[in-house]
């Protein structure tokens, strides 16, 4: 499932409580976790009192959670669902059963404050989570992202890139309670990044002038395509035949299409690759080397 954004709406916070969900949802899993988390964000978007949504778990269901493990960074394209799992530990009072199929759990990341989030994104699925004593368990869950979400409220922007945070939900269906806690981790959800490379002409005589050309695109996920990244500062570098290190050799920057090109100095046999570092909303990318043969 995912939570809709529009959550936002919620006067002044992010909250989930006074769950109220049929029992017979708690009979199929996967789809009764995200039935309930639907309507339990339809319910508090309907002009229900907010929470301050504070680091503290916020509901009525006795559980919080901690250890909030995450990938440092989540790379999405134009096409693919992707998915990235995240362990977490929950504590939970004694009289909740983490087996039993009426309580789900599963982590889910924002991007914003948890007061007023742009986006919130979660698993098509619920965690699964193995006792670790009477009142703490180990879960394991997914977060699905999906480029190509079609629903206004959960579709990527491309200003969402960067920096999402960590929360996570329980919902007990038989006993009508749910909690969430916000403010667990961050991650990066990144625009995925390509980059190529041309080095010519190819064979050259030594001491030659090599032409080098390329690249940089970054994944647009509103028209689903990839565009050149303008502006970015992109090194140029170098592998010697028989070295397993490449050295840079100068760095230039992309133009207004996202195209490099320069010139180098042709010295002895070996590959040429672009090689960018990265930024906050698009990951770091290296192309594949470009043999020369120098004659």
């Amino acid at each position: 499932m995912r939570l809709r954004a529009t959550v936002a709406a919620v006067s002044g916070a992010l909250a989930l409580s006074a769950l109220a969900v049929p029992a017979a949802h708690a009979a199929d899993g996967g789809s009764s976790y995200r039935a309930g988390a639907l309507e339990a964000v339809a319910q508090h978007t309907s002009g229900r009192t907010a929470f301050t949504a504070t680091s503290a778990p916020i509901g009525d269901l006795k559980v919080s959670f901690s250890d909030f493990k995450i990938t440092k960074a989540i790379k999405v394209g134009t096409t693919d669902k992707v998915t990235t799992w995240v362990t977490y530990k929950m504590t939970h009072a004694a009289d909740i059963d983490v087996t039993d199929g009426s309580v789900l759990t599963g982590p889910l990341i924002y991007r914003g404050s948890a007061e007023d989030p742009e986006n919130v994104q979660g698993g098509q699925n619920p965690a699964t989570c193995t006792a670790t004593s009477a009142t703490t368990a180990t879960c394991k869950g997914p977060i699905d992202i999906n480029p190509r979400e079609t629903d206004a409220d959960l579709k990527l922007r491309n200003a969402q890139a960067g920096t999402w945070h960590g929360a996570a939900l329980a919902l007990d269906f038989e006993n009508e309670k749910s909690a969430v806690q916000f403010d667990l981790g961050t991650t990066l959800v990144q625009r995925n990044s390509t980059l190529t490379v041309n080095a010519s002409p190819e064979p050259v005589k030594k001491g030659g002038t090599l032409t080098v050309t390329g690249k940089l695109s970054r994944a647009n996920w509103e028209d689903h395509k990839y565009h050149g990244y303008t502006g970015q500062s992109v090194k140029l570098q170098f592998r010697k035949k028989g070295s397993s290190t490449y050295t840079t050799l100068k760095t230039v920057k992309t133009d207004s299409t996202g195209s490099l090109k320069t010139t180098t100095k042709a010295t002895a046999d070996g590959y040429y690759r672009f090689s960018f570092a990265g930024t906050t909303s698009t990951p770091a990318v290296s192309a594949a080397g470009d043999f020369v043969d120098v004659r």
